[in-house]
Protein backbone atom coordinates (compact mmCIF):
# COMPACT_ATOMS: atom_id res chain seq x y z
CA UNK A 1 0.00 0.00 0.00
CA UNK A 2 2.93 2.40 1.21
CA UNK A 3 4.53 1.83 -2.54
CA UNK A 4 1.36 2.51 -4.38
CA UNK A 5 1.12 5.60 -2.56
CA UNK A 6 4.42 6.52 -3.42
CA UNK A 7 3.52 5.81 -6.75
CA UNK A 8 0.28 7.94 -7.39
CA UNK A 9 2.34 10.71 -5.65
CA UNK A 10 4.33 10.92 -8.83
CA UNK A 11 1.44 11.09 -11.35
CA UNK A 12 2.81 14.89 -12.85
CA UNK A 13 5.94 12.68 -13.95
CA UNK A 14 3.64 10.32 -15.84
CA UNK A 15 1.35 13.55 -17.22
CA UNK A 16 4.74 14.71 -17.83
CA UNK A 17 5.33 11.88 -20.21
CA UNK A 18 2.07 11.84 -21.68
CA UNK A 19 2.47 15.31 -22.58
CA UNK A 20 6.03 15.03 -23.52
CA UNK A 21 4.79 12.19 -26.34
CA UNK A 22 1.86 14.77 -27.49
CA UNK A 23 3.90 17.81 -27.65
CA UNK A 24 6.24 16.04 -30.22
CA UNK A 25 3.46 14.14 -32.03
CA UNK A 26 1.77 17.56 -32.58
CA UNK A 27 4.70 19.86 -32.86
CA UNK A 28 4.45 19.96 -36.72
CA UNK A 29 1.08 19.95 -36.84
CA UNK A 30 0.33 23.08 -34.63
CA UNK A 31 3.19 24.97 -35.98
CA UNK A 32 0.77 24.21 -39.59
CA UNK A 33 -2.28 24.80 -37.77
CA UNK A 34 -1.26 27.95 -35.75
CA UNK A 35 -3.94 29.46 -32.91
CA UNK A 36 -5.84 28.15 -30.53
CA UNK A 37 -3.83 24.69 -31.33
CA UNK A 38 -0.66 25.86 -30.99
CA UNK A 39 -1.34 27.85 -28.16
CA UNK A 40 -3.49 24.67 -26.80
CA UNK A 41 -0.72 22.45 -26.91
CA UNK A 42 1.86 25.08 -25.37
CA UNK A 43 -0.28 25.39 -22.42
CA UNK A 44 -0.38 21.96 -22.32
CA UNK A 45 3.46 21.57 -21.93
CA UNK A 46 3.69 24.47 -19.20
CA UNK A 47 1.45 22.55 -17.16
CA UNK A 48 3.78 19.77 -17.55
CA UNK A 49 6.70 20.99 -17.20
CA UNK A 50 4.87 23.19 -13.51
CA UNK A 51 4.11 19.90 -12.34
CA UNK A 52 7.49 17.95 -12.94
CA UNK A 53 8.85 21.38 -11.21
CA UNK A 54 6.73 20.35 -8.47
CA UNK A 55 8.21 17.36 -8.08
CA UNK A 56 11.48 18.02 -8.36
CA UNK A 57 11.45 20.58 -5.23
CA UNK A 58 10.03 18.17 -3.49
CA UNK A 59 12.03 15.22 -3.98
CA UNK A 60 15.14 17.74 -3.15
CA UNK A 61 13.25 18.73 0.26
CA UNK A 62 13.10 14.51 1.03
CA UNK A 63 16.96 14.66 0.49
CA UNK A 64 17.96 17.70 2.20
CA UNK A 65 15.87 16.70 5.15
CA UNK A 66 17.75 13.52 5.31
CA UNK A 67 21.38 14.46 4.73
CA UNK A 68 21.41 17.54 7.00
CA UNK A 69 23.16 20.58 6.20
CA UNK A 70 25.20 22.01 4.28
CA UNK A 71 24.25 19.33 1.79
CA UNK A 72 20.57 20.25 2.53
CA UNK A 73 20.67 23.42 1.62
CA UNK A 74 23.26 22.70 -1.54
CA UNK A 75 20.44 20.27 -2.72
CA UNK A 76 17.46 22.52 -2.57
CA UNK A 77 19.15 25.64 -4.05
CA UNK A 78 20.38 23.19 -6.80
CA UNK A 79 17.46 21.67 -7.82
CA UNK A 80 15.57 25.13 -8.00
CA UNK A 81 18.17 26.79 -10.34
CA UNK A 82 18.73 23.70 -12.55
CA UNK A 83 15.01 23.47 -13.57
CA UNK A 84 15.89 27.27 -14.47
CA UNK A 85 19.00 27.27 -16.24
CA UNK A 86 18.05 23.95 -18.42
CA UNK A 87 15.47 25.48 -19.10
CA UNK A 88 16.85 29.02 -20.53
CA UNK A 89 20.05 26.83 -22.01
CA UNK A 90 17.40 25.32 -24.24
CA UNK A 91 15.56 28.17 -25.14
CA UNK A 92 18.96 30.22 -26.05
CA UNK A 93 20.14 27.72 -28.16
CA UNK A 94 16.68 27.62 -30.23
CA UNK A 95 15.83 31.64 -30.15
CA UNK A 96 19.57 32.80 -30.41
CA UNK A 97 18.53 35.75 -28.40
CA UNK A 98 21.04 37.44 -26.96
CA UNK A 99 19.40 39.03 -24.33
CA UNK A 100 17.30 36.35 -22.64
CA UNK A 101 19.33 35.31 -20.16
CA UNK A 102 19.21 38.63 -18.53
CA UNK A 103 15.50 39.34 -19.02
CA UNK A 104 15.69 35.71 -17.34
CA UNK A 105 17.44 36.52 -14.43
CA UNK A 106 15.81 40.29 -14.15
CA UNK A 107 12.19 39.00 -13.86
CA UNK A 108 13.33 36.02 -11.33
CA UNK A 109 14.00 38.31 -8.97
CA UNK A 110 10.95 40.69 -9.85
CA UNK A 111 8.87 37.46 -8.96
CA UNK A 112 10.95 36.23 -6.31
CA UNK A 113 10.86 39.26 -4.46
CA UNK A 114 8.26 41.65 -4.98
CA UNK A 115 5.46 38.36 -6.12
CA UNK A 116 6.46 35.86 -3.40
CA UNK A 117 7.19 38.31 -0.26
CA UNK A 118 4.13 40.56 -1.69
CA UNK A 119 1.62 38.21 -1.89
CA UNK A 120 2.97 36.06 1.27
CA UNK A 121 3.49 39.23 3.88
CA UNK A 122 -0.49 39.85 2.62
CA UNK A 123 -1.45 36.72 3.33
CA UNK A 124 0.25 36.42 6.59
CA UNK A 125 -0.47 40.20 7.37
CA UNK A 126 -3.80 39.32 6.87
CA UNK A 127 -4.55 36.55 9.08
CA UNK A 128 -1.41 37.14 12.01
CA UNK A 129 -0.87 40.24 11.93
CA UNK A 130 3.10 41.39 12.24
CA UNK A 131 5.24 37.81 11.66
CA UNK A 132 8.75 38.18 13.25
CA UNK A 133 11.85 36.51 11.18
CA UNK A 134 15.23 36.41 11.81
CA UNK A 135 16.78 40.38 10.77
CA UNK A 136 20.66 39.11 10.19
CA UNK A 137 19.31 36.92 7.53
CA UNK A 138 17.37 39.28 5.55
CA UNK A 139 20.26 42.01 5.79
CA UNK A 140 22.34 39.03 4.62
CA UNK A 141 20.57 38.18 1.61
CA UNK A 142 20.05 41.51 0.59
CA UNK A 143 23.64 42.58 1.45
CA UNK A 144 24.70 39.55 -1.03
CA UNK A 145 22.47 40.56 -3.32
CA UNK A 146 23.61 44.28 -3.90
CA UNK A 147 26.74 42.89 -4.30
CA UNK A 148 26.13 39.65 -7.21
CA UNK A 149 23.31 42.21 -9.44
CA UNK A 150 25.85 44.63 -9.41
CA UNK A 151 28.96 43.04 -10.58
CA UNK A 152 26.83 40.96 -12.72
CA UNK A 153 24.17 43.24 -14.53
CA UNK A 154 24.74 46.54 -14.06
CA UNK A 155 28.42 46.76 -13.93
CA UNK A 156 28.83 44.87 -17.52
CA UNK A 157 27.06 48.26 -19.32
CA UNK A 158 30.31 49.84 -19.01
CA UNK A 159 32.14 46.99 -20.51
CA UNK A 160 33.77 47.51 -23.53
CA UNK A 161 33.54 44.71 -26.77
CA UNK A 162 37.38 44.46 -26.44
CA UNK A 163 37.54 43.79 -22.65
CA UNK A 164 34.53 41.73 -22.20
CA UNK A 165 36.19 38.44 -22.11
CA UNK A 166 38.64 38.97 -18.94
CA UNK A 167 35.43 40.67 -17.05
CA UNK A 168 33.08 37.95 -17.94
CA UNK A 169 35.71 35.37 -16.53
CA UNK A 170 35.70 37.33 -13.21
CA UNK A 171 32.89 37.47 -13.23
CA UNK A 172 32.14 33.58 -13.28
CA UNK A 173 34.71 33.28 -10.42
CA UNK A 174 33.67 35.88 -8.18
CA UNK A 175 30.16 34.80 -8.39
CA UNK A 176 31.23 31.16 -7.69
CA UNK A 177 33.36 32.32 -5.11
CA UNK A 178 30.50 34.25 -3.49
CA UNK A 179 28.27 31.27 -3.46
CA UNK A 180 30.51 29.20 -1.76
CA UNK A 181 31.37 31.38 0.78
CA UNK A 182 27.71 32.38 1.57
CA UNK A 183 26.70 28.34 1.23
CA UNK A 184 29.24 27.52 4.01
CA UNK A 185 28.38 30.92 6.43
CA UNK A 186 24.68 30.23 5.81
CA UNK A 187 25.00 26.30 6.96
CA UNK A 188 27.48 26.39 9.55
CA UNK A 189 29.25 29.50 11.01
CA UNK A 190 26.40 31.46 10.91
CA UNK A 191 23.37 29.22 10.65
CA UNK A 192 21.45 30.58 13.42
CA UNK A 193 20.87 33.69 11.30
CA UNK A 194 18.55 32.14 9.08
CA UNK A 195 16.47 30.53 11.72
CA UNK A 196 13.91 31.68 13.62
CA UNK A 197 11.60 29.55 16.74
CA UNK A 198 11.84 26.02 16.28
CA UNK A 199 12.44 24.52 12.67
CA UNK A 200 10.09 22.22 11.18
CA UNK A 201 10.55 19.92 8.12
CA UNK A 202 8.91 20.88 5.31
CA UNK A 203 8.87 17.42 2.92
CA UNK A 204 6.60 14.68 3.60
CA UNK A 205 8.88 12.17 4.13
CA UNK A 206 6.91 9.56 4.79
CA UNK A 207 7.71 6.48 1.86
CA UNK A 208 10.55 5.03 3.49
CA UNK A 209 12.32 5.03 0.12
CA UNK A 210 16.18 4.99 -0.40
CA UNK A 211 17.91 8.25 -0.52
CA UNK A 212 18.92 7.11 -4.03
CA UNK A 213 15.34 6.75 -5.86
CA UNK A 214 14.74 10.25 -4.66
CA UNK A 215 18.35 11.33 -6.32
CA UNK A 216 17.58 9.09 -9.84
CA UNK A 217 14.19 10.78 -9.98
CA UNK A 218 15.05 14.47 -9.33
CA UNK A 219 17.87 13.83 -12.37
CA UNK A 220 15.68 11.92 -14.37
CA UNK A 221 12.87 14.67 -14.04
CA UNK A 222 15.21 17.68 -14.43
CA UNK A 223 16.24 16.00 -17.54
CA UNK A 224 12.61 15.29 -18.73
CA UNK A 225 12.44 19.15 -18.23
CA UNK A 226 15.03 19.94 -20.86
CA UNK A 227 13.40 17.89 -23.49
CA UNK A 228 9.72 19.45 -22.39
CA UNK A 229 11.38 22.69 -23.03
CA UNK A 230 12.84 22.12 -26.27
CA UNK A 231 8.93 21.80 -28.05
CA UNK A 232 7.66 24.30 -25.36
CA UNK A 233 10.47 26.74 -27.35
CA UNK A 234 9.47 25.67 -30.79
CA UNK A 235 5.79 26.59 -29.80
CA UNK A 236 6.37 29.74 -27.80
CA UNK A 237 8.78 31.50 -30.47
CA UNK A 238 6.01 30.48 -33.45
CA UNK A 239 3.81 31.65 -32.08
CA UNK A 240 4.88 34.95 -30.76
CA UNK A 241 6.22 35.44 -34.57
CA UNK A 242 4.49 38.32 -36.01
CA UNK A 243 2.27 38.89 -33.01
CA UNK A 244 3.51 42.06 -31.43
CA UNK A 245 3.50 40.49 -28.28
CA UNK A 246 5.92 41.40 -25.90
CA UNK A 247 9.62 39.80 -26.53
CA UNK A 248 10.14 39.39 -22.43
CA UNK A 249 7.23 36.92 -22.90
CA UNK A 250 9.64 34.03 -22.94
CA UNK A 251 12.05 34.70 -20.27
CA UNK A 252 8.91 35.57 -17.76
CA UNK A 253 7.68 31.98 -18.80
CA UNK A 254 11.20 30.87 -17.45
CA UNK A 255 11.54 32.14 -14.66
CA UNK A 256 7.54 31.42 -13.96
CA UNK A 257 8.16 27.98 -14.11
CA UNK A 258 11.36 28.24 -11.57
CA UNK A 259 9.43 30.50 -8.95
CA UNK A 260 5.72 28.08 -8.90
CA UNK A 261 6.81 25.80 -6.36
CA UNK A 262 8.46 28.13 -4.80
CA UNK A 263 5.55 30.70 -4.11
CA UNK A 264 3.78 28.02 -3.11
CA UNK A 265 6.08 26.77 -0.24
CA UNK A 266 5.81 30.45 0.78
CA UNK A 267 2.62 30.81 0.98
CA UNK A 268 1.96 27.74 3.09
CA UNK A 269 4.97 28.93 5.59
CA UNK A 270 3.24 32.67 5.51
CA UNK A 271 0.43 31.23 6.30
CA UNK A 272 1.34 29.10 9.30
CA UNK A 273 3.04 31.88 10.53
CA UNK A 274 6.77 30.86 9.37
CA UNK A 275 7.84 34.12 7.78
CA UNK A 276 11.70 33.47 8.34
CA UNK A 277 10.80 30.13 5.79
CA UNK A 278 9.16 32.29 3.41
CA UNK A 279 12.47 35.24 3.62
CA UNK A 280 14.42 32.15 3.43
CA UNK A 281 12.90 30.54 -0.18
CA UNK A 282 12.51 34.22 -1.52
CA UNK A 283 15.68 36.00 -1.17
CA UNK A 284 17.29 32.39 -1.29
CA UNK A 285 15.69 32.11 -4.68
CA UNK A 286 16.32 35.21 -6.42
CA UNK A 287 20.58 35.03 -4.53
CA UNK A 288 20.43 31.64 -5.79
CA UNK A 289 19.38 32.71 -9.53
CA UNK A 290 22.24 35.55 -9.35
CA UNK A 291 25.43 33.51 -8.72
CA UNK A 292 24.09 30.15 -9.92
CA UNK A 293 22.49 31.17 -13.48
CA UNK A 294 24.99 33.61 -14.61
CA UNK A 295 27.92 32.16 -14.07
CA UNK A 296 26.96 29.12 -16.12
CA UNK A 297 25.61 31.75 -19.10
CA UNK A 298 28.96 33.74 -18.57
CA UNK A 299 30.45 30.45 -18.80
CA UNK A 300 28.67 29.46 -22.49
CA UNK A 301 29.38 32.74 -23.72
CA UNK A 302 32.96 32.28 -22.95
CA UNK A 303 32.91 28.93 -25.00
CA UNK A 304 31.57 29.88 -28.01
CA UNK A 305 33.24 33.23 -27.82
CA UNK A 306 30.07 35.16 -28.21
CA UNK A 307 29.04 37.81 -25.99
CA UNK A 308 25.76 37.61 -23.98
CA UNK A 309 24.12 40.94 -23.03
CA UNK A 310 23.87 40.99 -19.69
CA UNK A 311 24.04 44.90 -18.90
CA UNK A 312 20.01 45.71 -17.65
CA UNK A 313 18.09 48.59 -19.53
CA UNK A 314 17.78 51.59 -17.79
CA UNK A 315 14.08 50.58 -16.91
CA UNK A 316 15.14 47.35 -15.65
CA UNK A 317 18.02 49.27 -13.57
CA UNK A 318 14.88 51.29 -12.39
CA UNK A 319 13.19 48.45 -11.08
CA UNK A 320 15.77 46.26 -9.77
CA UNK A 321 16.90 49.56 -7.69
CA UNK A 322 13.83 50.58 -6.11
CA UNK A 323 13.17 46.96 -5.33
CA UNK A 324 15.84 46.52 -3.35
CA UNK A 325 15.20 49.91 -1.65
CA UNK A 326 12.08 48.96 -0.55
CA UNK A 327 13.17 45.61 0.12
CA UNK A 328 15.84 47.69 2.61
CA UNK A 329 13.03 49.92 4.44
CA UNK A 330 10.45 46.85 4.75
CA UNK A 331 12.65 44.56 5.97
CA UNK A 332 15.03 46.66 8.30
CA UNK A 333 12.85 45.53 11.59
CA UNK A 334 12.85 41.81 11.61
CA UNK A 335 9.12 42.08 11.38
CA UNK A 336 6.88 42.06 7.86
CA UNK A 337 2.77 42.95 7.45
CA UNK A 338 0.25 43.75 4.96
CA UNK A 339 1.43 47.28 4.45
CA UNK A 340 4.95 45.90 3.53
CA UNK A 341 3.32 43.26 1.61
CA UNK A 342 1.28 45.75 -0.45
CA UNK A 343 4.06 47.64 -1.37
CA UNK A 344 5.48 44.88 -2.90
CA UNK A 345 3.35 44.12 -4.86
CA UNK A 346 2.85 47.20 -6.33
CA UNK A 347 6.44 46.75 -7.41
CA UNK A 348 5.45 43.61 -8.78
CA UNK A 349 1.98 44.79 -10.75
CA UNK A 350 4.32 47.67 -12.42
CA UNK A 351 6.89 44.52 -13.71
CA UNK A 352 3.71 42.58 -15.39
CA UNK A 353 2.99 46.24 -16.41
CA UNK A 354 5.91 47.11 -18.14
CA UNK A 355 6.38 43.49 -19.74
CA UNK A 356 2.86 43.44 -20.95
CA UNK A 357 3.76 47.07 -22.66
CA UNK A 358 6.89 45.75 -24.00
CA UNK A 359 9.38 48.34 -22.22
CA UNK A 360 10.70 45.78 -19.59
Amino acid sequence: MRGRNYLGAEWPLAAAVAAGVAGFGLEHAALEAGGPFLWGLFFLLLAAIIGVAFRITHHAEVLALRLGEPYGTLILTLAAVSVEVVILVVMMLDSHSPTLARDTVYAAVMLDINGIIGIAAIVGGLKHGAQKYNLASANSYIAMLLVALGIGMFVPDFVPDDKWIAYSAFSVGTMALLYMAFLRLQTIEHREYFEYGKVQAEAHDTAASPNWVHAAVLVAAVAGVGVLSEVLSVLLNAGLEGTGLPLAIPAVTIALISASPELMAALNAARNNRMQTTMNIALGASLATVLLTLPVIEGIALFTGERIVMALTPVQAAMLLVTLLAAMNNLHDGESNAIEGISHFALFAAFVALTLLGVA
